[in-house]
C-alpha cells in the first residue's frame, strides 16, 4: 500500500543524513496518533540530482491517486536547497494538485511571506516541527481540517519528544555522518545565527540521551556530529559525553563538537587530553577578534581567553581545530580582519576557515543594513555584496582568497611550502598578494589541480617572490610526494621518476585531511 506521508528533504551531499526528518518520524506515533508511524516513509535526495527525477521518484513511491485517500509530502526546507526544493513543489503541485505539500525548517520559519515556495505549498510549520507535523499531519488525513495555512510550530518539552537515533538505517551507520544533540538552542545573541533567537540552551535528559548513544554505538556507528551549538556550555553535561566515549575508544572512532572558545576549564582540558589523534575534531567560531565589532553584532567573547585556549588545545591536545573567521561584518575593514586572521594564524589552528557573511532569513544582523551601507544577494545564500566600509570588488577579491586558501592551507598538502609563502610582517596580506597573482594568473577558482597548484606555487615563489628556485623546488617536492598526489608537475620534472607504484593508504575519509596536517600515517 502507498504510504500516506513522505518526509523529504534534498540533502547538500549524500553523506549527510537528515536529522530533522528522523525527528518527525521518531515522533509521527507519539503526537499523530495509533498507526500514523506505519504510513509514513522518509526518503532523501541530494541537490545535484535533477528535479525531474525527484518528483518522478516521489510520484512513484506515492502510487496511483485515490480520491478517498490523501497524501502528505513534507519538506524540509534549508538555505542550501531552497531553489531546487521550491521547483520539485512547483512540479509535484502540477502533476498531482491534490497532494497536500507541508514546509517546514529554518529557511522557511521566518520572512515567509514573499516566498515561491510557501506559495505554493498548502501548510507551513514554523520552528519545531516535532509535535505540530504529526498532529498536522492527523488533521489533515482524518479531520477535521486545519483552518490556517502558516501553523506555529509548538516547542514542546525535551522530555516529550522521542529520541531519533532509531531511525538511522543500518546503511546509514555504514555511510553517512550521524548528527546527534545533547541540546538544542543557544543561549547567546550573536546576531548573524538563527541561534541567537533562542532564549537559552535546553538539554535533553543525560541518561536517556547516552542510552540512544549506546544503542548506536553498539549497531555499529563511529562517526558522530554533534550539532549543538554550544557543547562546552555546561562542563558536567560535556565530561559525561565525553567519557561516554573514552570507555568505547575504538581506532575508527571520530566525535565532532562545535565548542565555545573562551569556556576550557582545566577539569574538561584534563579530559580532551585523554584522547588519542583523529578522534576529537572541534570547530571552534571566533568569527572576529575585532572588539567594536564584536560589541556591534551582540558577540560576547573573550579575546585574551580565546587565543589562550586555543593554544593550549594546539600544543597539549591531539583535537583537530577548525576554527571560522566572517569576512564583511558590519564596521569589519579588509585591515581589521587581515590583523584578526594575522592573530588566529599565529596560534596554528589546523584549518582557519574563511566564511563570508551571510544574511539569514530572521537574524538580527538585519538592523545594521542602513547603518553600515549592507548589500546582500537576494538569492539564497544571501551573502554579503558590499559594506560602507567593503566595496563590492573587495567582497569579490576575499571570495577567492578564502577558495584558494582552502586548495592549500586547509587540504594540508602544502604543509612546508605554506609557511614560506607566508613568510612577512602580516600572513594575510602575503596570501592575498599570492591570491591576487593566482587570479590574475590563471582566472580560475576551481578546477586547479594539485599539480597546477605546485606549478603556481613555484612560479610565484621564484618569479614574483625571488626565492632561491632548487630550494623552492625541494620544499614543493616534500609536499607533493607526503600529500600522496602521483601526477608530475612540471617544476619537479626528473624529480619523481624513481617513485614507486602508490599503495593505499589504510586511513578513513574523514580523517585523510587531519593526517595530512599532524603527519599521522606517513
Amino acid at each position: 500500500m502507498p504510504p500516506a506521508i513522505v518526509l523529504c528533504t534534498l540533502n547538500a551531499r549524500y553523506i549527510h543524513a537528515s536529522l530533522g526528518l528522523r525527528y518527525l518520524l521518531a515522533n509521527m506515533e507519539r503526537h499523530g496518533g495509533a498507526g500514523l508511524r506505519e504510513r509514513t516513509v522518509l526518503r532523501e535526495f541530494t541537490i545535484a540530482r535533477p528535479v525531474r527525477e525527484i518528483v518522478d521518484a516521489l510520484l512513484a513511491e506515492l502510487g496511483d491517486p485515490v480520491a478517498s485517500a490523501p497524501q502528505i509530502v513534507g519538506f524540509g526546507v534549508y538555505i542550501w536547497n531552497v531553489g531546487p526544493t521550491t521547483e520539485v513543489v512547483r512540479c509535484l503541485k502540477q502533476a498531482r494538485p491534490s497532494l497536500k505539500i507541508v514546509l517546514g525548517g529554518p529557511e522557511v520559519s521566518y520572512e515567509w511571506a514573499d516566498q515561491e515556495i510557501v506559495r505554493l505549498a498548502d501548510h507551513l510549520i514554523t520552528g519545531w516541527g516535532d509535535v505540530s507535523f504529526p498532529k498536522l499531519c492527523r488533521a489533515l488525513l482524518d479531520g477535521p481540517p486545519p483552518l490556517m495555512k502558516v501553523i506555529p510550530g509548538e516547542q514542546a518539552a525535551l522530555a516529550d519528544i522521542t529520541l531519533p537515533y532509531a531511525e538511522f538505517s543500518a546503511d546509514d551507520l555504514a555511510h553517512r555522518l550521524l548528527y546527534v544533540e545533547a541540546s538544542r538552542g543557544c543561549p547567546f545573541k550573536c546576531e548573524f545565527c538563527l541561534s541567537s533567537l533562542d532564549k537559552t540552551a535546553w538539554a535533553f535528559e543525560a541518561e536517556g540521551f547516552l542510552v540512544a548513544l549506546d544503542s548506536l554505538y553498539e549497531r555499529g556507528a563511529r562517526n558522530f556530529k554533534f550539532v549543538d551549538r554550544t557543547f562546552n556550555l555546561k562542563i558536567d553535561s560535556s565530561l559525561t559525553i565525553l567519557q561516554f566515549f573514552l570507555d568505547r575508544l575504538t581506532p575508527d572512532l571520530f566525535l565532532h563538537f562545535e565548542v565555545i572558545p573562551d569556556h576550557l576549564p582545566e577539569r574538561l582540558k584534563d579530559m580532551i587530553a585523554r584522547f588519542p589523534p583523529g578522534v576529537l575534531q572541534f570547530e571552534v567560531g571566533i568569527q572576529t577578534f575585532n572588539p567594536e565589532v564584536q560589541h556591534a553584532i551582540s558577540r560576547r567573547q573573550d579575546n585574551a581567553k580565546t587565543c589562550e585556549n586555543l593554544a593550549w588545545l594546539v600544543n597539549h591536545s591531539h583535537a583537530h581545530l577548525h576554527t571560522d573567521l566572517i569576512f564583511g561584518l558590519p564596521g569589519e575593514t579588509l585591515a581589521s580582519f587581515a590583523e584578526g586572521f594575522d592573530r588566529l594564524y599565529a596560534l596554528r589552528p589546523h584549518e582557519i576557515q574563511l566564511g563570508i557573511l551571510k544574511r539569514l532569513r530572521g537574524t538580527p544582523i538585519a538592523r545594521h543594513s542602513a547603518a553600515h551601507g549592507m548589500i546582500y544577494d537576494a538569492e539564497p545564500p544571501y551573502t554579503v555584496q558590499q559594506t560602507a566600509v567593503v566595496d563590492a570588488l573587495t567582497v569579490q577579491r576575499f571570495s577567492r582568497l578564502a577558495r584558494y586558501w582552502d586548495l592549500l592551507a586547509n587540504s594540508g598538502r602544502f604543509a612546508q611550502s605554506l609557511p614560506v609563502l607566508l613568510t612577512g610582517p602580516s600572513p594575510f596580506n602575503a596570501f592575498l598578494a599570492f591570491a591576487d597573482w593566482l587570479w590574475e594568473s590563471t582566472g580560475q577558482t576551481s578546477g586547479l589541480t594539485p599539480e597546477k597548484l605546485v606549478d603556481s606555487l613555484f612560479d610565484y615563489l621564484t618569479g614574483v617572490i625571488g626565492r632561491e628556485k632548487e630550494g623552492v623546488r625541494q620544499i614543493l617536492l616534500a609536499d607533493y610526494q607526503t600529500s600522496g598526489a602521483r601526477a608530475n608537475p612540471a617544476c619537479l620534472q626528473g624529480c619523481l621518476k624513481d617513485r614507486e607504484k602508490p599503495v593505499p593508504r589504510a586511513v578513513r575519509a574523514l580523517v585523510q585531511r587531519q593526517d595530512r596536517h599532524t603527519g599521522v600515517g606517513e
